[in-house]
């Protein structure tokens, strides 16, 4: 004689079954709670204030502070604006910086310097839109830093490289950067906080 299996059983799995599985009609899947946040970030809705545009500059200037060494900032001008510095790669994993592994791992193994500027306008329907752009270059150099080959055998190079007087074409401090685009991984991180006022 066979075993009949309880039909309470038999409903709660089919029940668990149907509970599972979103219908296959769904027009719009969920969105994740953590998705990316517009750029520009609306901050303190409502009429702007100078009282409201203080705490969303103070904020900002906050922010960026924990992530980049800044220029003097200036209020009246609704700028803030970073030195570049050196992105840390895992080997500094005490630093903050990049979130995205990928970004991370690339600091890691190529020198890889970033750039922030942050603007802060009045919205269109009120409150303050804080914009930020952070930017990365990759350093580009004539030959490896630490390029040993051969020179015990063969030294091209003088051993005293004297320079008394520097001439040239381009002797700006972007020379040997190229710039490879936008750091949209520490971009969401900083606008998140800026939101969120931490």
């Amino acid at each position: 004689m066979g075993r009949r299996l309880p039909a309470g059983l038999v409903a709660s799995v089919l029940a668990a079954g149907c509970a599972t599985a979103p219908p296959l009609d769904n027009p719009l899947p969920a969105r994740p709670a953590g998705g990316p946040v517009e750029n520009p970030v609306l901050v303190s809705p409502g009429r702007p204030t100078p009282g409201a545009y203080h705490e969303v500059f103070e904020r900002t200037i906050d922010v960026l502070d924990d992530y980049f060494e800044l220029l003097p900032p200036d209020p009246y001008d609704g700028r803030i604006r970073s030195v570049p510095r050196i992105a840390p790669g895992y080997e500094q994993f005490f630093k903050p910086g990049n979130p995205d592994p990928r970004g991370r791992l690339m600091a890691t193994f190529q020198t890889v310097r970033q750039t922030a500027t942050a603007e802060i306008r009045a919205g269109e329907r009120g409150g303050y839109q804080v914009y930020v752009v952070v930017e990365k270059e990759l350093e580009d150099l004539d030959r490896p830093a630490a390029a040993r080959a051969g020179v015990a055998v063969f030294q091209e190079a003088a051993t005293v490289d004297r320079q008394f007087e520097v001439v040239g074409p381009d002797t700006s401090p972007t020379r040997g950067w190229y710039r490879v685009g936008r750091d949209y991984a520490l971009e969401q991180l900083i606008l998140r906080r800026i939101r969120a006022g931490k």
